[in-house]
């Protein structure tokens, strides 16, 4: 059975409205993903580090109860876990402030198992932290000698603008080792100033990785997959009850797509059809509206059980 194994943060999300808390959840941009994708079925193993905290704690039982190899989560005795305040707008839509205190990071993990056409997901400020560099390109070289499909979201925040300069080395070396590349239109503005797609494909991606995916909250994701093939799909509308994790659950169903339709690296190197770009695109945005439909950061218990059926009767 293909696996899917995910490196990023975790951090707990307390959730503001109208200036008050109404939630509060555990976390993260690739977690939020592995959480979505251990619900529907998908066999997955997550990479990260908390603190030796009360907060770490439910991280790594929440991770456990939805069926997550968390072996890996390193936690550090002297550090508390970080916090996300999301501060929810008329429109639902968050703005975050982040609270890290990870004085001595040095993520320690062992590799784990990962075989041909498994799936490895990165991504975020956590990608090209040079903190923790050296670990991430090590699983990076792993994955790719064994040959797994690699998937990297951007996601870069506007928080970190004033570190662009530091981290684009890391930045370029991550383009050139991911098989997919996604991102938002903010990802983009705040890295490039550049907010039409296809001037950040040819400008910035296309010569590192050649399959692009580009989202823009409610408007049109568009992809571009090698010089020749664009597409662009309407992002359907729905009742928003929060965005966030909309994106993280964007690449939750990529994969499951992926994983759906029996999508291999060798297919992804030959290039796909406009059938199955549309097919995998379609699980990504379906995953996507299902998350926006509720506070939580994932989709929900139920969601994951119908994806499970339809995974098992494919």
């Amino acid at each position: 059975m293909r696996k899917v194994i995910g490196i990023g943060e975790t951090v707990l999300d307390i959730i503001f409205k109208n200036g008050q808390p109404i939630g509060a959840y555990p976390g993260g941009s690739t977690f939020n993903a592995i959480i979505s994708l251990a619900r529907s079925g998908v066999q997955t193993t997550f990479i990260s580090e908390t603190g030796n905290d009360r907060v770490g704690q439910n991280i790594i039982d929440f991770l456990h109860e939805n069926g997550v190899n968390a072996d890996n989560v390193t936690r550090f005795p002297d550090s508390k876990s970080p916090i996300s305040l999301a501060f929810l707008n008329d429109q639902n839509d968050a703005e975050y402030i982040f609270y890290k205190d990870h004085p001595r990071d040095q993520l320690d993990f062992v590799y784990p198992d990962i075989q041909p056409d498994d799936i490895v997901l990165f991504g975020s400020f956590y990608a090209v932290n040079p903190v923790i560099r050296p670990q991430v390109v090590g699983l990076l070289d792993y994955a790719r000698s064994h040959g797994a499909i690699i998937y990297y979201d951007v996601n870069y925040r506007p928080s970190h603008r004033n570190e662009v300069m530091k981290i684009t080395p890391n930045l370029l070396e991550n383009l050139e080792y991911a098989d997919i590349v996604r991102g938002s239109m903010e990802d983009f503005e705040t890295l490039y100033r550049m907010t039409d797609p296809n001037k950040v494909y040819n400008a910035e991606i296309s010569f590192y990785c050649k399959k692009f995916i580009y989202t823009q909250g409610a408007g049109p994701v568009v992809l571009r997959a090698d010089s020749s093939f664009q597409k662009t799909y309407p992002v359907e509308k729905t009742e928003v009850v929060s965005t966030i994790g909309a994106g993280d659950n964007f690449n939750a169903g990529f994969i499951f797509g992926l994983l759906k339709y029996g999508i291999t690296r060798q297919n992804i190197e030959q290039g796909l059809s406009p059938e199955q770009w549309d097919k995998v695109i379609a699980q990504a945005q379906r995953f996507s509206v299902e998350c926006c439909k509720s506070l939580f950061n994932y989709v929900g218990e139920e969601f994951g059980e119908t994806m499970k059926q339809e995974f098992n009767n494919k």
